[in-house]
Parts: C-alpha cells; sequence; structure tokens
C-alpha cells in the first residue's frame, strides 16, 4: 500500500490539491486524491514509479519500492505552472478543479475579499454573466441572475446540501464573505452529483474542510444607515480525530437611506387627499432589519470507518419592517415580520468504502422554521412619514396576525465509483419534503386553515465520466425528477372558500458535456442538457404575506447549450486569462413573476406559466496581472430573452396573437458589465503587511420592467442606466494576522434601481476590523 497527501503552497499557504490524478507506472493501480488531497493506492510488491499529475501544476514522479505487507507514507507538494491572479485565483486548488470539469464553470476564491465588507452575494456579482438583484438595503428580498435567468431558476448550495427552505437569515446577501473558501457556479448544464433541478445554473458554496490544529477569525464593521456586521468563527482539530467548528454572525441596519418617491399621497386639513407628480426626496422609515446565526459542527475526522462525520445544529432569528409593497409608490408605516429557524443536520463522507474507488458522501437535515406576518396597524401612512387614522378598518395591506410553521427534511446521497484511471460513475439522489401549516391569531384563539400546504421531492441522476488524460473529458448524464404537490384552491373570485388539490409530477432528463485543450492553456467547453425546474415552494405557496402561490404550476422544461473558451497563459511577470462563452436556451411553461393589482391601490406578486421563452447571450471576461501588485480586469454580459410564444396562452385554439411575441421579457436586464483594479504594496512597514487599493464599478443598460412593447415610450416603465463606482482600501499586518479596511460605496452617488424601479441605497461608507489567529 502506498498513500499520503497532494498539496502544493498558494500565497504561502498549504493547500490541498484535489482531483489530482495519482497512478503506479509499471503497474495496474492508479486513482484521483480527494477534498483533501489524499490518496490510496494497493499493487503487488515490486518497483514502481509514483506519478502525480493535476492541470496547472509541474508533473511529479518519484521512484519507489513496496515490500510484501509495506505501507508507504508519501507526501508529495506539486509547483504551479502558471501564478495565480491576485483578484480571481485561475489555478488555485478549488478552481482548478473546477475548471478541469467538462461543465461551463467558474470559481470565485474569496480569500482576497475576506478584509472588505462584502457578503456572498457581493462576491457573486464579479462572476462572467452574474448579476445582483437587491430591492432595497441589508435583508431585502435579492436574486442572483446568470446568464439571463434568475430567482428560482438558479439554485444555491452549501457544501452541495440544497439551501430550500433555511429562512433569511442564511439568503447570500446575508451570509458573511469569510463564510466561504471559495464559491462555485455552474452555469446551465448542472452536474448530477448536486441532484438538482435547476435550468439557470447552480451556487455552491464551499467552506473549509481542510484539518486544522487551531483557529479564529473574528470581524467588526460599522457604516452608513446604523449597519452593524460581525462574524466569529473558530475551531479545532485534537490529534484523535475530534474536530469542532463554530461559526456566528449577525446583521442590523436601520436602511434609512433617502429615495426619490412619486406618487405621494398627501392629506389635507379637512381629510381629503391628493397625489400628484412632484418627485419627493424621503428617507425609508419602517426598514430596519436585523439577524442573527448560529452554526455548530462536531464530529471526528481521518477515521478507518469515517474520513468525515459531523453533527450540526444551526439556529436563527430574523426581524424585517417592510416599508414598500412589491412597487416603490407603496409605503407602509408599521407592517413587519420577524421569525426563527432551527435546524440538526448530519454529513458522512467516506472515501474507498467497502472497496477501493468508492466514495460516499451522505447529508440529511431537518428545518423547523416559524414566521410571523403582522399587519395590525390602525393607521396609513404616505412616503413623508405622516399617518391617518384609517377609515377601513386595520391592516396597511390587509388586516394579519399570522403564523406559518414551515418543516422542511432534506437528505442527499452521493456515490463516486472510479474505475482506473480514465472512467467514473457518479450516482445522486435527493429528498426533500416541505410542509406548511398557517394559523391566525388576530382574535386572541388560534385559528388554523383548513388545508396544509405540502410538496415532496426526489432527483436522482446517473452520470459517467471519460478522462483518458489531462487533456480532455467527456461526461454523460441522465436525471429522473418527481414531485407531490398538495395544497388549497380557491373556489370563488373573493378566496372564501377553498378545496384541496393534489397532483404529481414526473419527468426525465439527459445531457452531455466535454473539455478539450486545444493547445497549452487553451481550453474548450461544450455541454447540453434536456433540463427539468421543478415548482418551488414559493412559487407554489408564496410567502403567505406579498407574494401569491399557485399550486398547479408545471415545471419548465428547457433545452440548454452552452460554449465556452478560455485561454490562460505567464509570460515573466504578466500574467494573462480571457474567457467567452455563448448560452442559448429554449424553455417551455417559463415560470414568471408578474405584479398583481389589488382593491385599494394595493399590489403582490404571483407566479405563472408563460409558454415559451428563448433565450441567447454571451459574456466576456478578461484578467490581467503584474507581478504581485497590480491586477485589473472586467467582465460583459448580453442576454436577449424573449417571448416566443405567437399566441396568447390561453385563447381558445390558438386563435388570438400575442401581442408581446418576439418582445423582450419585462423586468429582465439585459446588459451589463463590470470591471476592477486592484494596487498591491506588499511589506509595507515591515515584512509580512499589504496595502490594497481596490477601485471597482458596475454599469447596467436600461431596461424595461413591464412589457416593452407597452413601456418602450414611457419613462414610468423603464429603469434607467446606471454606473456605479466604489473603493476600498485595507491593509493587513503581521500576515493577516490584523486588518483593517475603508470603503465607499456609489461614491459618486449614482440613483440604483431594481426589480419593478425599487430603489437602493445610495453613496455609504463603512469600516472594518479583522483578526485571524491559529491554522
Amino acid at each position: 500500500m502506498v498513500s499520503g497527501r497532494v498539496s502544493s503552497t498558494e500565497g504561502g499557504a498549504v493547500q490541498a490539491v484535489d482531483f489530482a490524478t495519482v497512478y503506479l507506472k509499471g503497474g495496474h493501480s492508479g486513482g484521483t486524491t480527494d477534498e483533501q488531497g489524499r490518496y490510496r493506492l494497493k499493487t503487488r510488491p515490486g518497483d514502481y514509479t509514483l506519478v502525480v499529475s493535476a492541470i496547472g501544476y509541474e508533473p511529479f514522479e518519484k521512484p519507489i519500492s513496496l515490500k510484501r505487507g509495506e505501507h508507504l507514507n508519501l507526501d508529495i507538494t506539486l509547483t504551479s505552472k502558471t501564478q495565480t491572479l491576485d483578484e480571481v485565483t485561475v489555478v488555485a486548488t478549488g478552481v482548478n478543479r473546477v475548471k478541469r470539469s467538462a461543465y461551463n464553470a467558474v470559481a470565485v476564491d474569496t480569500r482576497e475579499m475576506q478584509n472588505s465588507t462584502k457578503n456572498l452575494s457581493d462576491a457573486l456579482a464579479k462572476a462572467p454573466g452574474m448579476k445582483l438583484r437587491e430591492s432595497g438595503g441589508v435583508g431585502s428580498d435579492m436574486q442572483l441572475m446568470l446568464d439571463g435567468f434568475s430567482g428560482k431558476h438558479v439554485k444555491v448550495f452549501i457544501d452541495g446540501v440544497p439551501q430550500e427552505g433555511v429562512g433569511s437569515s442564511f439568503g447570500l446577501n446575508n451570509i458573511p464573505i469569510s463564510f466561504a473558501d471559495r464559491i462555485e457556479i455552474y452555469k446551465g448544464v448542472v452536474p448530477v452529483g448536486f441532484g438538482t433541478d435547476a435550468i439557470g445554473g447552480v451556487i455552491n458554496i464551499v467552506t473549509n474542510k481542510q484539518r486544522r490544529n487551531w483557529y479564529l477569525d473574528a470581524a467588526y464593521s460599522y457604516g452608513s444607515f446604523n449597519t452593524h456586521k460581525s462574524y466569529l468563527n473558530f475551531g479545532q482539530s485534537f490529534k484523535s480525530g475530534l474536530t469542532y467548528e463554530i461559526n456566528l454572525f449577525q446583521n442590523y441596519s436601520d436602511n434609512n437611506y433617502w429615495v426619490d418617491a412619486d406618487h405621494v399621497e398627501q392629506w389635507n386639513a379637512d381629510g381629503s387627499s391628493i397625489i400628484t407628480d412632484e418627485v419627493f426626496r424621503v428617507r425609508r422609515f419602517n426598514d430596519t432589519y436585523h439577524n442573527e446565526a448560529v452554526v455548530a459542527k462536531v464530529g471526528v475526522t481521518d477515521k478507518p470507518w469515517a474520513d468525515r462525520l459531523m453533527l450540526g445544529f444551526t439556529y436563527s432569528q430574523m426581524y424585517k419592517e417592510i416599508q414598500t409593497g412589491v412597487r416603490q409608490h407603496t409605503v407602509f408605516g408599521e407592517k413587519h415580520r420577524r421569525g426563527h429557524s432551527l435546524m440538526p443536520s448530519l454529513e458522512y463522507r467516506k472515501r474507498d468504502l467497502l472497496t477501493r474507488g468508492l466514495d460516499l458522501t451522505l447529508t440529511a437535515n431537518y428545518n423547523r422554521n416559524v414566521t410571523h406576518n403582522i399587519d395590525t396597524a390602525s393607521y396609513r401612512y404616505n412616503w413623508l412619514g405622516e399617518r391617518r387614522l384609517n377609515t377601513n378598518g386595520r391592516g396597511e395591506q390587509s388586516e394579519q396576525y399570522a403564523r406559518a410553521y414551515n418543516d422542511n427534511w432534506n437528505a442527499t446521497a452521493t456515490l463516486n465509483y472510479r474505475i482506473g484511471r480514465a472512467h467514473t460513475l457518479t450516482f445522486n439522489h435527493v429528498w426533500n419534503a416541505f410542509h406548511r401549516t398557517n394559523t391566525s391569531l388576530l382574535t386572541g384563539a388560534e385559528i388554523k386553515d383548513e388545508f396544509a400546504k405540502e410538496t415532496r421531492k426526489n432527483i436522482s441522476g446517473l452520470s459517467y465520466r471519460l478522462m483518458p488524460s489531462d487533456r480532455w473529458n467527456l461526461s454523460v448524464f441522465g436525471k429522473y425528477y418527481h414531485q407531490y404537490v398538495s395544497g388549497p384552491v380557491a373556489t370563488d373570485d373573493k378566496g372564501t372558500d377553498y378545496v384541496l388539490v393534489e397532483r404529481t409530477v414526473q419527468q426525465f432528463g439527459y445531457g452531455a458535456a466535454g473539455t478539450y485543450f486545444v493547445l497549452p492553456g487553451l481550453q474548450a467547453k461544450l455541454s447540453y442538457e434536456r433540463a427539468c425546474r421543478l415548482p418551488t415552494i414559493e412559487e407554489m405557496f408564496g410567502d403567505e404575506d406579498l407574494e401569491s402561490g399557485q399550486v398547479d404550476l408545471r415545471p419548465e422544461k428547457s433545452h440548454n447549450v452552452n460554449l465556452n473558451l478560455s485561454y490562460a497563459r505567464t509570460i515573466g511577470p504578466h500574467s494573462f486569462y480571457i474567457e467567452g462563452g455563448l448560452i442559448y436556451r429554449n424553455t417551455r411553461d417559463y415560470i414568471q413573476r408578474n405584479i398583481q393589482d389589488l382593491s385599494g391601490g394595493k399590489e403582490n406578486a404571483t407566479y405563472t406559466n408563460y409558454g415559451k421563452v428563448v433565450t441567447k447571450g454571451y459574456n466576456l471576461s478578461a484578467r490581467y496581472s503584474l507581478g504581485r501588485w497590480l491586477s485589473l480586469g472586467g467582465n460583459f454580459s448580453q442576454m436577449d430573452v424573449r417571448d416566443m410564444e405567437p399566441y396568447q396562452i390561453g385563447s381558445t385554439g390558438n386563435s388570438t396573437p400575442n401581442l408581446t411575441y418576439k418582445a423582450r421579457m419585462a423586468n429582465v436586464p439585459y446588459l451589463f458589465a463590470d470591471s476592477d483594479i486592484n494596487l498591491y504594496w506588499h511589506d509595507l512597514g515591515r515584512k509580512g503587511n499589504l496595502l490594497t487599493l481596490t477601485y471597482d464599478n458596475q454599469y447596467l443598460h436600461s431596461f424595461c420592467y413591464n412589457s416593452e412593447v407597452i413601456g418602450t415610450n414611457s419613462s414610468d416603465y423603464m429603469i434607467p442606466d446606471q454606473f456605479s463606482h466604489n473603493l476600498s482600501i485595507s491593509y493587513s499586518l503581521h500576515n493577516g494576522r490584523y486588518n483593517l479596511a475603508f470603503e465607499c460605496r456609489n461614491f459618486t452617488d449614482e440613483k440604483l434601481y431594481d426589480n419593478f424601479s425599487l430603489q437602493k441605497a445610495g453613496r455609504a461608507f463603512y469600516g472594518k476590523i479583522r483578526v485571524h489567529f491559529g491554522d
């Protein structure tokens, strides 16, 4: 037996090299390293040459001699072929593994951002084809748009575990950047290992699982709008294998930034009111948000029967004041929401289970989320903060004091079987069950809804990967989707009578992905998938407040094609990276979020299936670095998302033409870009110190949040061009042990809008301190 660990030295830190090829020349034993860089080969006694290779590293060879019964332990350190870029690491271990895959994937290394006040969604906004969409400030509703698809089309995972139903505290705009080691982004075609039904793509947050003796990472930031954010992460691994990890974080903000409000209702002394086209510069006054979360894990690592066995417990709580409805001209003065979540979890990983080459990963969790929606105000408010008695009774949107119990069960199983050096089989199964009960607390006595809302989902996937050399590999796969849904449907227009509706959906999907290194550093990727996306909990059941669900939504079905070319080269101190991608999506039963008008001038959001939508687009990305002191780059994306349904949905015999045929889909940005420049001054003051100065910007072309057929000639329906700029400076001492950072976001005070013209914060300042000890 010969075993050990393959690692590299990146930026002075030892990093595991996962999925490196390891084999014995002169024998028949071979395989790949696991996520911790470990390998284990069993062979007959004799003389061999141990060979280790990985893209981006110099190959390693060492003659060895094995005697009968001998177990040789040999750790190996690889040398990088190319330099890493300072802002986005091109060949660091995690990024290298993602780029070696056949899937259209990129990865963001978060280590360079950990001194900033960014959260995970801010980091994602720097990836090609990615656009962050927020409805306001800290804690606001957030969507990620990836290659023209947004919201529920893009699925989020943490270490391969789906994040549906975990609560708003674990939204990507609430999780601090230090929580992740890297972020993997899979566009369109998704590996079966995630067991997901995404069409737009997958975001996988990867945390640091390397064994560390002892460590502590703590940070606190303060900034505009009375914004406080803090983070604490510590843990330890003992020689016995006992390991514990603790993560705590919190966010707080008054979110009292200035906005431009029109359609402002003003009240006269006689009780009458008037609404003019005048624009008022006003502060948000009912938008405080805070959340707190703790993630604790304890278990063992590096045991003969388990590489990693961890029991976890997560608790989070949140409080959110609701300033507006789904459009900004609707204003609330007392409406709010609060909730908490409890989630025990289990994680088990074992390499070479029962036989060499068979790896197993199991995860399971149960989440009990309790949410209260409270809208019992006796007053009506306007944007000036004035109020008057509501003559129609209580409630600003609709009177409610309701509690929702959301129970979410989730389990995943992944088997990888490596056959020799070139062949790998992967099987994945995801099981998810959700149950919601609603109770009204308005009268003091609890009144429970007659029907619960529930869904069960099973997704199975099987793939085969052929990787005969480091130059090319090919994957083919198939997926099976099954969903059961049960929920109430109104039988009258007023919603006073309901019946229970049940349905079952089954679908199949399939696809293939391949990559080929045309030249050293020049990589081509092509992938296709016949994909299916099952409706989510929010789309079917709503949020029991501002969003209405639709139980009978049909799954989306899509043909997805991705073509990607990338080139990386280093010449002396100069490093270059260029990437371009083409995207095509042909989607049936596209699920669209629409605004629905209610009585009293109120609105809510609802979801509907929408015939046929075709997406065509491309994105470009480039980066250059000069030694250790300069890095600059940027991304450009253009996505054409069109309504390609020739006839109006629901028309008899396809007789009524669709007025929006071939028009762009509403409320979807189609052209955006970003760029950044980073300057580094190493050993400033003393050896090991680092001063970093960063400028970055984001550009968004104007788009229509209603159908462009209706809104092209009216600014009332247009979100304008936006070009925002940010500056930051950070100073790191004693090799990252002590860190200070200052930021100015949107320093030109650009007016920023999104999602049906909801306005975001203007110029803001932030400061942060961070300390890091241990491994």
